[in-house]
């Protein structure tokens, strides 16, 4: 398999003027420094709205594009905005201000749609075809229920499509402005992607496994996609058991897939999802793979993980006809033989994390020196620590364990080991990547820069102002840091230019 190398580097955390990053000029920029880099992939985090707690892989609508990753400046010189409307709105500071967003952004998107030409050929199509009808109305009725969750909209709470009709046409406005959203975002992201892949950069999206309880689909498709108790509600919730990090487990909240049920239309709704995904992206990432293996339902009411029970998930017979689809499974977590073995016959790439191979265990799979080819290998993910926090956070026996460790796989990678700094040592950790055998590498551009706990971008389970905040400066996208990366991707074998 070809070598190729990547950056991580979320939407929301590029540079911008406006409060979160965008598809505007500086992801332009990105693409052009991923080339100087060596760089052939992009993977981004999930694009869907996001809603309570900012998180991408919690959405409003699993099929959705988010909003704010709407290029402001390119609707300036569209003639949508007026560049005094734009730069008179206070953004906030260096991070993103999810509530100023919610306050600002969509309120110039609904000017930009006053002003849009509406008789225009290529709108009327996308309208007529009617892909994000189901957000728009969504959307447009939670504004008209202050903002609440579907649950306490009454009679609306339950889909039913004549009063729906009914609804589109006393708020038409309300509902095409949010299907005006969704054509502006496919607009310019594929000049985007387009302009991507004509440089030889490919781009890896990301998809949440589960959706959120107050999202389109719950609304909407809850009888066809979910497990119900007799009114009609989720009867379970989504998580993870108790493990040595978490004494109760983790409670997502989720509600859980009704398998059987999905079964009976070959999993239409997933399969669907999946080559969507497709058509957005050049490979897809899919999170929590071991979903479809196994998963743990908690009853719903209960207030922790403990009293969750393990079933039987879809397996391959969901994939039947996606057999070598560009997919990456997310398989990390509580993975057993049997799980592993029905993984591995699906046949996606699996994923190993560099931070979680210095533990003295010869065989931990995430020791480089354990890869196939056929894995994807980052340093971290978004739920980890920064590299740079965990090398110089990991103390006494922990970190001689660490050093013993990767000086033997970087003699085994015949790679400089170097490690009289904790810089150094994420430098070593770097070259030791990239001269794995794994056939792709992504490396959170924070991994790059070197940057610490301010450089985190979640902290798994708690809800904070700091998740899914982080933005780069323009001057991370240095020169000498290209530079840097462009020799680790020629030395390694993964340049592409």
């Amino acid at each position: 398999m070809k070598r190729v190398a990547g950056l991580l580097m979320p939407v929301s955390s590029l540079p911008s003027p406006y409060g979160i990053g965008t598809l505007g000029k500086e992801a332009y920029r990105f693409v052009d420094f991923l080339c100087g880099a060596g760089c052939s992939l992009w993977q981004v985090l999930p694009l869907q709205p996001t809603s309570y707690g900012d998180s991408p892989y919690q959405s409003c609508a699993a099929g959705a594009l988010n909003p704010y990753f709407i290029d402001l400046d390119f609707l300036i010189r569209d003639g949508l905005l007026k560049r005094e409307e734009v730069r008179s709105v206070d953004w906030g500071g260096a991070r993103v201000d999810y509530g100023k967003l919610y306050r600002f952004r969509i309120p110039l998107l609904k000017k930009a749609f006053a002003r849009f030409g509406r008789s225009l050929p290529e709108w009327r199509e996308f309208l007529a075809r009617g892909e994000y009808r189901d957000y728009a109305l969504f959307a447009a009725l939670k504004d008209v229920h202050g903002g609440a969750s579907f649950e306490t909209w009454g009679e609306d709470a339950v889909y039913d499509e004549a009063r729906m009709s009914a609804f589109e046409e006393t708020h038409r406005e309300e509902v095409e402005f949010r299907q005006f959203t969704q054509y502006l975002f496919l607009k310019q992201w594929g000049r985007l992607k387009e302009y991507a892949n004509a440089r030889g950069v490919e781009i890896v999206g990301d998809m949440p496994f589960y959706v959120a309880r107050d999202s389109v689909e719950t609304w909407k498709y809850r009888n066809e996609l979910f497990l119900l108790n007799e009114e009609g509600m989720p009867s379970a919730q989504a998580g993870v058991p108790p493990d040595a990090f978490s004494e109760t487990g983790q409670l997502w909240g989720n509600p859980v897939y009704d398998w059987a049920k999905m079964e009976k239309n070959d999993y239409k709704w997933w399969r669907t999802r999946i080559q969507n995904a497709l058509s957005l992206y050049d490979t897809v990432r899919i999170d929590h793979f071991l979903g479809f293996i196994r998963y743990y339902a908690v009853p719903e009411g209960e207030r922790d993980a403990r009293r969750g029970t393990w079933n039987a998930g879809p397996g391959k017979k969901l994939f039947k006809g996606l057999e070598g689809a560009p997919v990456i499974a997310e398989d990390l977590g509580l993975i057993d033989a049997e799980t592993r073995q029905a993984i591995d016959a699906i046949g996606y790439p699996g994923m190993k994390i560099l931070q979680h191979a210095f533990d003295g265990d010869p065989y931990n799979e995430h020791k480089p020196s354990n890869y196939t080819e056929r894995v994807v290998a980052y340093t971290g993910t978004h739920d980890n620590l920064t590299l740079f926090s965990r090398v110089s956070g990991t103390l006494g026996e922990a970190r001689r364990r660490m050093l013993a460790d990767l000086r033997s796989e970087c003699v085994k990678a015949g790679v400089l080991f170097r490690a009289s700094s904790d810089r150094e040592i994420c430098r070593t950790m770097l070259r030791l990547l990239y001269a794995s055998p794994a056939y792709a590498v992504i490396v959170p551009l924070q991994d790059v820069l070197l940057l610490g706990e301010e450089g985190r971008m979640n902290f798994p389970s708690v809800v904070t102002p700091l998740n899914w905040s982080f933005r780069f400066k323009r001057s991370d996208l240095s020169a000498g840091t290209m530079q840097r990366l462009a020799a680790l991707a020629a030395g390694s074998g993964r340049s592409f230019q």
